[in-house]
Order: C-alpha cells, then structure tokens, then sequence
C-alpha cells in the first residue's frame, strides 16, 4: 500500500482547541440555530443516524433535541419527512440525509448497481412487479408490496422485500418516511426534486464533496474521522483530500495528521455548553476511538451485551456538559416516571448537571418525575437524588 506524504500543517492546535471545534461544527456549542430547527440541524450534520431502539425515544429525535431541548417529536418526524426534505439512505449507517446530498451518493449507488453477487437471491420479474406496483400505487411499505417476510427466520426475506431494497440501493427508489418504523418506498422519480434527481457527478467528485462535508461537520479530524462519517474508504479519502479545501492541522496529542475545515479555523470556539444526554448514536460521538481522543471518554453500546456483562446498561447515554463528557446513565420509562437504571459519574461534581440533564429529558418525554435506581456508589445515588430534590424533580 502507498503512504502518502505527511502533509505540512497550516496550524497547530492544542487539544482544547479541537475539542470545541468538534463540539462547535457539531451544534453543541454556541447558541442554537432554532429558526432553521430540526431541518438545520440536519443541513448542519449532514447525516442523522437511524436505529431501532427506542427508550427515551428513538435516536434520530435524540439528535436535534440535544441540540435544540424539547422539540416536540412529532415536530421533529415532521420536519424529517414532509415536503421532500429528506431521504434515507446507507451513509455512517442507516441515515436521514438532507435531499440535496442524493447526487453525492451516486458513487455508491453505481457500486451497488455493479455488485457481483448478493445474499439475497432475487428470481426473475420481482424486481420490475415491485416498480410496477409503486408506480401505479404510489408510496408503499414492504407490507403494502406483499409481505417483508417469508415464514422462516428474520432474514428469510420475501421477494418484494428482496426487489425493493434493491431497487433502494440502486437509486430507482427512495424511503421518503418512516411509518410504524416500516420503510415507506416511493420511486426516486417521483419524490426526489428534479434539481437534484441525476447521477451527473463522477466518483471522485462525489468523493470530494463527501469528504469536504464530513470536515465541516466535525469541525477538525483525522483520516479515519473523516472517512467514518460517511463509511468510506480511507483509500478514498486519499484520493480527494488536497482538494477538498480542508486545511492540513496538526493537533496536540493526536499523532496523526489531521485536515480542520477552514470555517472552524476561522475565530475561536465560543459560546455556551449545552448540558444534556446524548444518543450512543449521536454524530458527536458515534466513532469511539474519536470519542476517547477528544474527551477522554471511552463508551460501549450495550444493548448488545449479554446482561450479566453489562457495566453502565442497555442503552447507557453520555452526559455532556460544559463540554465535556461527565458520565452516563442508562434511562427508561416506567409510566410518568423516568428511572435512571445505571449511573455512573466521572466526578462529584457530575451530580447537577446530570439531574439537570434527566429533569429537562423527563419533560420532554412528559414524566413528572426521576428516579435513580442504581448508581456507581451509593454517594453518587445521593448527591444526584439530591440535585434533583433542589430542582422539584
């Protein structure tokens, strides 16, 4: 494999610096676009991640409410899904996309369309039922096509469900919206805008833009930074990053070199901390070897985990504040109340801002009350019920 040369670093910053570009770039410091809302949010990011679980409330509604605060969720599905604002497509994972990012995933799309070989075998005429049908239909889910499934395991996938997720990856259709978390597929034609519906852009273009946006969003990062925000290759990377206007930086600590856009590099990171709770899956810190560099922190999804092995929970979410990462606590629901199963707190001092962030969540989630079941140490437990006596939670 050929190394590339070390680029020459136009700056030098310290740790600090890179931790509130990082935080800045990602809508975490600073007062908040609320005029532009949910909608800028994800202009802002770029990519909002997608997934099934749901405690508090599904990922994709935690992303602009750690931004914004209590954004009613219905709101925050509405501004996702009307009026052609969005699409969903594989990007960091599953992801909402902002409509005017479709040309840059051509690249991936033609990929998919020249891909040898698939798991699912897909028998001949299902694929052109599937565009008949929505074509003469309308917006559909794989129920609406036929069934998502045959009767054997999940991933017995029935021929409508195999065509139409084909036809997803190829760009002939598009999930415009999710309903009863089921894909809702309508042809690309149709609900994509025509100012943006073409696979005009060459690979490396596609590339470029790619790499230039995820910059942006991440305000400073590495090679690896960079080519995970959009799952690409660093090969990739390579090949566009002395043109895609990213400044080479060099960051005290990091060892590596890394490319800051030239927006964050432009006046000093200020503004006010939001404190709050944080999706495993928020943008901030879905990377975690990202996550460890910056803060220091190191967190694991455990949904995964076999229970008895879990140390912080099931859906353990870090608790940011004065931009830092102070902890985590593991949520759910029990009818009004909002029950902290697991804390685990950084220092003392963690105590306020995580009953601050657990009263405004139970809020949002229309809980009237908190409470902590099971933390670190007893005193931890203590001083946070105690925090939140003061705050009338």
């Amino acid at each position: 494999m050929t190394t590339l040369p070390r680029p020459r670093p136009a700056a030098e910053l310290s740790a600090d610096d890179a931790r509130r570009m990082a935080l800045r770039a990602q809508g975490l410091l600073g007062a908040p676009d609320r005029r532009s809302g949910v909608r800028g949010v994800l202009r802002h990011l770029g990519a909002v991640q997608l997934d099934t679980i749901s405690v508090l409330a599904r990922s994709h509604e935690l992303i602009p409410y750690a931004r914004l605060g209590a954004v009613g969720r219905k709101a925050v599905d509405g501004a996702y899904w009307t009026d052609g604002h969005s699409f969903e497509y594989w990007s960091h994972a599953a992801c909402i996309l902002p409509v005017e990012e479709w040309p840059h995933f051509a690249f991936r799309r033609r990929a998919y369309r020249n891909r040898p070989q698939w798991y699912h075998e897909l028998k001949d005429g299902a694929y052109d039922a599937v565009i008949k049908q929505l074509r003469a239909e309308g917006p559909l889910t794989a129920t609406d096509l036929g069934g998502a499934k045959n009767r054997g395991e999940w991933w017995d996938w029935s021929q409508s469900k195999v065509a139409v997720e084909r036809a997803l990856m190829y760009g002939e259709v598009v999930c415009t919206e999710r309903r009863g978390w089921k894909r809702v597929y309508d042809l690309a034609e149709r609900a994509i805008p025509d100012a943006v519906l073409h696979d005009d852009l060459d690979d490396r273009e596609c590339l470029r833009r790619l790499v230039r946006l995820a910059g942006q969003a991440l305000g400073v990062g590495t090679r690896a930074d960079i080519a995970d925000y959009h799952r690409l290759k660093g090969e990739q990377v390579d090949a566009v990053i002395a043109d895609s206007g990213l400044v080479p930086v060099e960051v005290e600590g990091w060892g590596k070199p890394a490319w800051a856009a030239p927006e964050a590099l432009a006046g000093e990171p200020r503004g006010r901390h939001r404190t709050t709770l944080l999706s495993p899956f928020d943008s901030l810190i879905w990377d975690r070897a990202r996550t460890e560099r910056i803060f220091g922190f190191t967190h694991r999804l455990e949904a995964y985990v076999p229970k008895p092995k879990r140390v912080h929970g099931y859906f353990a979410m870090p608790l940011l504040s004065g931009g830092r990462l102070l902890g985590r606590v593991d949520p759910a629901r029990e009818g009004k109340t909002l029950v902290a199963r697991q804390v685990s707190l950084v220092a003392p001092k963690a105590a306020r801002p995580l009953a601050e962030a657990l009263r405004e969540a139970a809020q949002w989630v229309g809980c009237d009350a908190v409470r902590i079941e099971r933390a670190q140490s007893p005193a931890q437990a203590e001083a946070v019920t105690a925090e939140l006596a003061r705050l009338g939670a």
